[in-house]
């Protein structure tokens, strides 16, 4: 069937409705059906049938709603497969997921690690779906397409920029993309489950059980070239982080649930555990603990998913509102703002990390009990420095921030605006600028108007006069004696990427 051919039956529905339905009218007057049109060579592949195009509500619903299907194994589900989805969603308005089969992964890949129930719940689970199709065939037949068009109401079939090919060397969207009916997204780098199980299987392999010790060394080598195998590629950014969070916060007198853990190798139980504490209030707030304390716990093998990778796969799921990035084993009274607190709020771009920002922060937190600060996106630093700024990126400026012993929380890409709605949800007590500050490009309202007006606004005496722009001018005026520093450097530093190898820890 050549859908391809099709397209501009739609495009004249929803530019020129009137005629289109006109037309219909006129066909149903004549008691003609859809099969008339088929007599001329029309054919309608898209799963919509007359009642239900949406052309004649058009002025009560507005654009109608695109549906978009993608389709995989998901075994041993990890933050790729969730960022693949977020992906999806990002195409669409519905998220329709195909859940390839145990037969049919056996058949093409291999016994699947999960099972068909595992899978589901972890598909499920995940804060961009909003349908599962079990038993889906790997490879999209003309058949399966068909299915997808009129039974499922499917706009469009959704795959990463990796190729999929089956058995037999054909590729397994053929159909799909001859259909005209195919978007690619960007694979995610730094992971897979054929990585994962390459992890799994070095973490699991254990030179104690063998007696014979003649050849230990051997076997060390060969276990630390298998680890150095399956290190993790991945490199977490904050644009990452912030995509996969929902960007709420819980409300004034939310009843926030708490629940910690490592969360290693997200699967199944996870999900239904998250989704049974979620049920206990209105926001759930989950601790994910450090590389170093999950080894410290539970041996130098473990944890095989790293820190940033657990949290990725923890927070795509969507029963989690938060999460608390490295939380400490021991759960103290300390760890959130007490019930009375004073808690005062600062926000800035904080880059290039200086002692300027260390001595404001420092007295900020004197005027309460829990100092909140508000990082600006790399967007809004670009919108209101211009496009050389920032310099360094957002995760990077907020691991800066986090690590100052003044800080007791951060928001990560906070608005440049304050509104009353954000004091509200904060309870935020005092709001606070320093004297001395880098200049906007354009002369727009008060970014702190709200809280002026609200009373809760203070200035603070900067007790230093250091910018992120007098730190740089610092290194121009000296660019001459910098060059030569670098040039000197060069060398030494590209032999030493060279011969580059892994070192544990972060």
């Amino acid at each position: 069937m050549n859908y391809e051919n099709n397209n501009w039956i739609w495009e004249g529905i929803y530019y020129y409705p009137n005629v289109f339905g006109a037309l219909m009218v006129t066909a149903a007057l004549l008691g003609l059906s859809t099969s008339f049109f088929g007599g001329i060579g029309v054919h309608l592949p898209l799963p919509y049938s007359w009642s239900n195009m949406g052309i004649f509500d058009k002025k009560k619903s507005g654009k109608r709603r695109v549906r978009v299907y993608m389709d995989g194994c998901f075994d041993l589900m990890h933050y790729g497969h969730a960022n693949a989805l977020r992906q999806a969603k990002a195409l669409g308005d519905e998220l329709v997921v195909g859940l390839v089969s145990d037969e049919e992964i056996l058949a093409n890949k291999g016994p699947p690690v999960l099972s068909m129930e595992e899978r589901l719940a972890l598909v499920s689970g995940l804060k961009w779906v909003d349908e599962v199709i079990t038993e889906a065939p790997y490879a999209i037949t003309e058949e399966f397409l068909n299915r997808l068009f009129h039974e499922y109401k499917i706009d469009y079939v959704i795959h990463g920029d990796d190729p999929c090919m089956l058995p037999d060397g054909t590729d397994a969207y053929a159909a799909a993309k001859k259909a005209g009916r195919y978007k690619q997204i960007k694979r995610t780098e730094g992971v897979s489950s054929t990585d994962i199980v390459g992890r799994i299987m070095s973490s699991l392999r254990d030179p104690t059980n063998c007696d014979d010790h003649n050849g230990a060394d051997e076997r060390r080598q060969e276990e630390n070239q298998s680890k150095s195998s399956y290190i993790s590629q991945f490199l977490p950014t904050s644009q990452r982080i912030v995509q996969f969070s929902n960007g709420k916060a819980p409300g004034p007198n939310a009843r926030i649930v708490y629940i910690d853990g490592a969360f290693d190798l997200f699967h199944a139980g996870h999900v239904e555990i998250l989704k049974r504490a979620r049920k206990l209030g209105d926001f759930l707030l989950v601790g994910i603990h450090s590389d170093e304390t999950v080894s410290g716990h539970r041996g130098n093998h473990y944890p095989i998913m790293h820190l940033h990778e657990r949290s990725l796969s923890v927070l795509a799921c969507r029963h989690v509102d938060e999460v608390i990035i490295g939380a400490p084993w021991q759960i103290t009274k300390d760890m959130a703002p007490g019930p009375n607190a004073r808690i005062v709020y600062i926000d800035g771009a904080f880059d290039l990390f200086h002692a300027g920002h260390v001595e404001i922060l420092k007295r900020a937190r004197k005027l309460g009990d829990f100092l909140l600060v508000g990082i600006h996106s790399d967007e809004t630093v670009s919108g209101h420095r211009g496009n050389h700024y920032p310099i360094m990126h957002l995760h990077e400026r907020s691991l800066s921030v986090l690590a100052c012993r003044h800080v007791d929380e951060v928001i990560i890409g906070a608005p440049w605006q304050i509104t009353k709605d954000m004091i509200t949800t904060f309870d935020i007590s005092v709001v606070v600028h320093g004297t001395v500050a880098e200049n906007s490009l354009y002369n727009e309202s008060d970014s702190y108007e709200v809280p002026k007006n609200m009373g809760i606004f203070h200035l603070l005496e900067s007790p230093k006069d250091i910018t992120t722009t007098s730190v740089a001018q610092r290194i121009m005026a000296n660019h001459e004696a910098y060059m030569k520093r670098n040039a000197k450097k060069g060398l030494s530093e590209q032999r030493y990427y060279e011969e580059k190898k892994y070192v544990s820890g972060e």
